[in-house]
C-alpha cells in the first residue's frame, strides 16, 4: 500500500486500462472491505490537500503581487504629487521657521504709510533655557512620543491616518509629528489636499537633516497659536501664554501650569479660559480635561511618577488663572480694519483657484469662505505684501475731522448717539477717495459704510423706478403719473410725504422733485409689465435686496435694503452716463519682492442708456435747486463757498416711520452720500431729514477746502445727443391728439404744449382718454373735468362743450 505522503498518479490504475487484467475476487473478507475504505478516504484527503494548498499558494502571490502593485501605485502617485515641490535650502527654511513674520504694510494712494498690518497674535520669542523642562516633557509626551527618535515623520502613524481618512473607519488618528506640524504651519498653508500632506512629508524629512531636535521643539513652542489671554487678545508663543494665562514666565510654570499650556495647541479658541472680550469662560471643562490628558501622557511615558502625576491633577488650577483685564484700546480705527478685510477678500481668489474651487462654489459656502479669509489674512499678516490703496489721506482725514466736528449737529438730545456714514467716490472709475464709517470709532467698530444694510427710503425710486422706465420708453420726463388716493393691494393706504395724494396727474418731473409716493407706486406696478427692475441691480452688484422684494409694490419707496457703498456706486452710474463701475479702495498688492499679485481691472457696464442717464440727472437737479434737496443747496451757498456753483444733482430719502434719512447727491466728477439713523432703528424727529443735509453740506464743504480739484465744480451734466425731444400736451404728457370716448370726440391738438425727455428710440405716445399710468376711469373722468370746465367760455375745439361723461366701471388700473 502506498504511503499518503507518496501518493502520485502512477499509483492509479489507468483510465483506459481493461477490466479483465484487474485481479477478480469474488468473496472479500471483511478486513480487505475495511483498507479499500481506507484507501479511499487517504485519496479524497489527498486531493482536497493538494487543492487547498495550491488555491493557498496562488492567493499568497496574488495578494503579494497587488500588494506590490498597490506599494508600486502608491510611491507613484506620491512622487506626482512631490514632483514639483520646491525643496528649500537650509536659509530658507530657516527663514520660514524662525523669522514668523515679514511685516506687510498699507499705503494710501500717495505712497504714504496707513499702517503696518498688524498681526492677530501677540507672540515674544524666548530661547530654549528660557523654556521650562516640564512644558517639553508635556509637548512630546501629548504631541510626539517618538520626537527624540523619528527622523521627521513616524511611517505606520501615516499609514493608520490615512486609511482612517480614506475609509472614515477609526475617527481622527492624526499622524503629524511635531516636525510636521511646524512644516504646516509656517512653511506650508492649512489646506488639507493630499498633495499639501505629501509636501509637508519630503519638508519634514528635509527639516530634520539641517536642526536640532531641541531647534525645532524651541521653534514648535515659539510660533504656535496659544488661544487668548485674560485680555481677549490672541496670543502665540510659550513666554506670551504663560504670562497671559498664568502672570508667569514659560521657564517657572508649575506641573500643572505646563500640562495645561501643552494642552493648548491642538485646540487653543477651545480650551483657553477665556473669550475674545477678556472674560472667564461660564466653564473650563474642556481645558481641565484635555491638561488631565497631558499629564496622564507624561505619566505613561515615565516624565513623571505616580505621585507627582495625582497631586498634579488634583490641583485646582483655576486659581492660577490670571484674572481678566480691560483690552487696550485699538487706536487702528475704520480705515485699518476696512482695508485689512478688504484686501484679504480680493485675495482669496487667488488661493482658492490654487485649490480648484470655483467662484460658484465658493461664493455658495459660508465654509469655504471663511476658511479662505483666514488664509488670506495669514499671508497677509507674514509675508511682506504692500497693499497700495486708492484713499486720498487728505481728504479721508478731513472726513474724520468733520465727522468730529459736525457729528453732534445730528443728535437731537434724546441722550443716545445718531450714527451716520458716507462714502466719497469718483464717479469715472468707482475709486474711493475716502469715508465715514461712524461717528467714533472708539465707541463702536460697526463701519456703517460698508456693513450695515438699511432702507434706502426714496433714494431708491431713481435707481429702480424711473431710470428703469425712462430706459425702456415707459415715460418721459413730463409724462403723467396718477396721484388719486391709492392703496397697496393687501389694503393698506399708501402715504405721501405730506399728504394721502393730491387727487390729481403729477408730471414724473414733478412726482421724483417732490419725493411723491403715490406716482411712483403706480409706476412702478406699471414697470413689472414691460421689464424686470432687478436686472439693473443685477448689473451694479447690489446682491444685499432679496430676490422676492423684487415683486413688492413697496419696493420703490425704500421696502427693502441695502448698504451705503451700493447707492453711492448707483449713483455715480448715473452721473457717468449710465456705466458702473465697481466701487474698490485696493488698486493693487504687491509681494516682498515687488510683484504684482493682484491689481484692480476696470469693469465696465452699461446699466441704463447714456441718454436715459442724462435725464434723470436733468430731473434730479430740480430736486437739489428746488425740491426736497434744496436745503443741502441753500446750505452750501450760505457758507460762501464755490462748491455751491458746481452743478448738483441727487435725491433725498426717508424710510418707513423715520429709521434713516439718506442724502445723495453727484456732480459730474463725483457723488457724496451721507446716512443717518440709530444702530437700532429707533425713529428720529419727522425734521431731522432736514438736519441731514446740513450735515452733509458742512461735511462736503469741509472736504471740498481740502482739495477742490476733485469735485470739477465748473463741469455740467449735459442731455446726451441721443436724447428724443418730444412736443407733449401739458395736461396729458402726450403727443397733441385727437380721439373719441363715448360718442365726445375730443381735440387736443391745438392746446399748450411743452417738451418731454425720452430716451434714445422712444416716443410719446398719443393723448387719449386713460393719459399716463395709474388711476381709475374716476379719476380720469374727474382729472378731464378739471381740465374742461375752465375751458367752457374759451370753447375748446370738440363737438359737445360739457364735461366728459362718466363710466359705471370703476376698475383698477
Amino acid at each position: 500500500m502506498t504511503k499518503p505522503n507518496d501518493f502520485n498518479e502512477e499509483s492509479l490504475p489507468s483510465a483506459t486500462s481493461s477490466t479483465e487484467n484487474l485481479p477478480v475476487e469474488t468473496n472479500k473478507n471483511d478486513s480487505d472491505t475495511t483498507n479499500d475504505h481506507k484507501n479511499k478516504a487517504i485519496f479524497t484527503f489527498n486531493v482536497v490537500y493538494r487543492v487547498m494548498r495550491s488555491l493557498f499558494l496562488i492567493g499568497i502571490l496574488a495578494i503579494s503581487a497587488l500588494g506590490f502593485l498597490g506599494v508600486g501605485l502608491g510611491l507613484g502617485y506620491f512622487a506626482s504629487l512631490v514632483s514639483d515641490v520646491k525643496v528649500p535650502t537650509k536659509e530658507e527654511l530657516t527663514q520660514k521657521i524662525n523669522d514668523v513674520e515679514q511685516q506687510s504694510k498699507i499705503l494710501y494712494a500717495e505712497g504714504e504709510l496707513v499702517s503696518v498690518i498688524k498681526s492677530d497674535l501677540i507672540r515674544t520669542s524666548v530661547k530654549s533655557e528660557d523654556i521650562s523642562p516640564l512644558i517639553k516633557q508635556a509637548l512630546v509626551a501629548t504631541e510626539d512620543e517618538n520626537f527624540y527618535d523619528h527622523k521627521g515623520i513616524v511611517p505606520k502613524a501615516l499609514i493608520r491616518a490615512t486609511i482612517s481618512d480614506v475609509t472614515g473607519l477609526g475617527g481622527s488618528s492624526g499622524g503629524s509629528t511635531i516636525t510636521q506640524q511646524i512644516i504646516k504651519q509656517q512653511v506650508l498653508t492649512s489646506e488639507t489636499s493630499y498633495k499639501r500632506k505629501a509636501s509637508e512629508i519630503v519638508l519634514a524629512l528635509r527639516t530634520e537633516k539641517f536642526f536640532s531636535k531641541e531647534e525645532l521643539l524651541t521653534s514648535y513652542l515659539n510660533v504656535s497659536p496659544f488661544g487668548r489671554n485674560n485680555r481677549g487678545e490672541n496670543i502665540a508663543g510659550i513666554e506670551e501664554a504663560a504670562m497671559g494665562i498664568f502672570g508667569v514666565h514659560a521657564k517657572d510654570v508649575t506641573l500643572p501650569q505646563a500640562a495645561f499650556l501643552a494642552g493648548l495647541p491642538q485646540s487653543p479658541i477651545n480650551y483657553t479660559p477665556y473669550t475674545n472680550l477678556g472674560e472667564f469662560k461660564e466653564n473650563f471643562d474642556a481645558g481641565l480635561k484635555r491638561k488631565d490628558d497631558v499629564l496622564f501622557n507624561m505619566y505613561r511615558e515615565k516624565k513623571i511618577n505616580k505621585k507627582e502625576y495625582e497631586e498634579a491633577k488634583a490641583y485646582d488650577l483655576t486659581q492660577d488663572f490670571r484674572k481678566p483685564e480691560a483690552p487696550q484700546n485699538d487706536q487702528s480705527g475704520y480705515l485699518y480694519n476696512y482695508l485689512y478685510e478688504e484686501a484679504a477678500d480680493v485675495l482669496a481668489p487667488i488661493y482658492y483657484e490654487k485649490d480648484g474651487i470655483t467662484k460658484e462654489e465658493y461664493e455658495a459656502s459660508n465654509d469655504l469662505k471663511i476658511k479662505y479669509k483666514e488664509i488670506t489674512k495669514r499671508e497677509l499678516r507674514q509675508d511682506g505684501y504692500t497693499v497700495h490703496t486708492t484713499i486720498d489721506k487728505n481728504i479721508h482725514n478731513a472726513m474724520q475731522e468733520a465727522v468730529a466736528q459736525y457729528g453732534p449737529m445730528l443728535d437731537d438730545g434724546r441722550g443716545q448717539t445718531l450714527e451716520t456714514s458716507s462714502i466719497l467716490m469718483d464717479n469715472q472709475t468707482g475709486r474711493i477717495y475716502g469715508f465715514i464709517g461712524g461717528r467714533d470709532y472708539n465707541q463702536s467698530q460697526y463701519n456703517r459704510a460698508f456693513d450695515a444694510y438699511r432702507s434706502p427710503g426714496s433714494t431708491i425710486k431713481p435707481i429702480l423706478a424711473y431710470a428703469p422706465a425712462i430706459d425702456v420708453g415707459l415715460i418721459g420726463s413730463e409724462s403723467r403719473l396718477s396721484d388719486y388716493p391709492k392703496k397697496y393691494n393687501s389694503g393698506q393706504e399708501i402715504n405721501n410725504f405730506s399728504d394721502k395724494g393730491s387727487s390729481s396727474f403729477k408730471t414724473a418731473r414733478e412726482a421724483l422733485t417732490w419725493s411723491l409716493n403715490i406716482p411712483v407706486v403706480n409706476l412702478y406696478d406699471e414697470l413689472l409689465n414691460h421689464t424686470n427692475p432687478k436686472s439693473y441691480f443685477d448689473k451694479m452688484n447690489i446682491t444685499t435686496v432679496n430676490p422676492n422684494d423684487y415683486g413688492n409694490q413697496s419696493i420703490p419707496l425704500g421696502g427693502t435694503d441695502f448698504t451705503v457703498l451700493e447707492e453711492t456706486s448707483a449713483y455715480a452710474t448715473l452721473a457717468n452716463k449710465g456705466v458702473y463701475n465697481q466701487g474698490y479702495s485696493i488698486s493693487k498688492i504687491t509681494d516682498n519682492a515687488g510683484n504684482v499679485i493682484y491689481e484692480h481691472k476696470m469693469n465696465p457696464v452699461q446699466v441704463y442708456k447714456p441718454s436715459t442717464a442724462s435725464i434723470m440727472n436733468d430731473m434730479m437737479r430740480d430736486v437739489v435747486n428746488k425740491g426736497t434737496g434744496q436745503p443741502a443747496k441753500e446750505t452750501l451757498q450760505g457758507m460762501g463757498s464755490g462748491l455751491a456753483n458746481a452743478d448738483w444733482v441727487g435725491k433725498t430719502g426717508t424710510s418707513d416711520e423715520q429709521k434713516d434719512y439718506w442724502f445723495t447727491a453727484s456732480t459730474p466728477k463725483i457723488t457724496m452720500s451721507s446716512w443717518i439713523g440709530y444702530d437700532d432703528a429707533s425713529p428720529m424727529y419727522d425734521n431731522w431729514n432736514k438736519q441731514n443735509m446740513y450735515y452733509w453740506a458742512y461735511v462736503t464743504n469741509y472736504v471740498y477746502q481740502q482739495n477742490p480739484d476733485i469735485f470739477g465744480v465748473n463741469e455740467r451734466f449735459e442731455l446726451d445727443p441721443t436724447v428724443s425731444h418730444q412736443q407733449v400736451v401739458d395736461f396729458t404728457g402726450e403727443k397733441p391728439a385727437s380721439f373719441n370716448t363715448d360718442g365726445y370726440n375730443m381735440s387736443l391738438t391745438h392746446e399748450k404744449t411743452k417738451t418731454s425727455l425720452y430716451s434714445n428710440g422712444n416716443a410719446a405716445p398719443d393723448s387719449k382718454f386713460r393719459f399716463g399710468i395709474g388711476g381709475t376711469d374716476e379719476n380720469y373722468r374727474d382729472a378731464w373735468n378739471s381740465y374742461i370746465k375752465p375751458k367752457d367760455e374759451k370753447k375748446p375745439s370738440k363737438e359737445k362743450n360739457k364735461p366728459a361723461p362718466k363710466k359705471e366701471t370703476k376698475k383698477e388700473d
